[in-house]
């Protein structure tokens, strides 16, 4: 099985960082943010990896963001496939979504790492 590298970031913040594949998770899925008793939680906080995880679609792209590494991986280069996935503010959805892409490439076999890069950032009022 691959190498597989997860970035989760925030747009608001900066640039997305370069990968084989960048999920934009902004419009469609449920924002914690929006809620201010979740504002100031990230996803250290089950209430908000529940959330999340709780919006219609967002188990069926953990397996299609799987299918696609494993597409990655079955190619003739061997190397880390990197998968970017980006939110606003880079601590609800994005890092949210790569620890539950993790899990379950993980299950799959693969050797994964996980970088949160906005996580540590403050709220971004917007």
């Amino acid at each position: 099985m691959a190498a597989v590298e997860i970035v989760s970031f925030g747009y608001l913040h900066d640039a997305p960082p370069s990968a084989h594949l960048t999920i934009d998770l902004r419009h469609h899925f449920r924002d914690p943010h929006v809620s201010p008793e979740l504002r100031y939680m990230t996803a250290a906080d089950e209430p908000v990896r529940a959330v999340v995880l709780g919006t219609p679609g967002i188990a069926a792209l953990v397996d299609a963001t799987a299918t696609v590494v494993a597409a990655f991986a079955s190619g003739p280069s061997a190397g880390t496939v990197t998968i970017a996935d980006g939110c606003a503010g880079g601590r609800h959805r994005a890092p949210t979504f790569a620890l539950a892409l993790a899990e379950r490439l993980r299950m799959d076999g693969h050797e994964v790492t996980v970088t949160h890069r906005d996580l540590h950032r403050p709220v971004v009022h917007r």
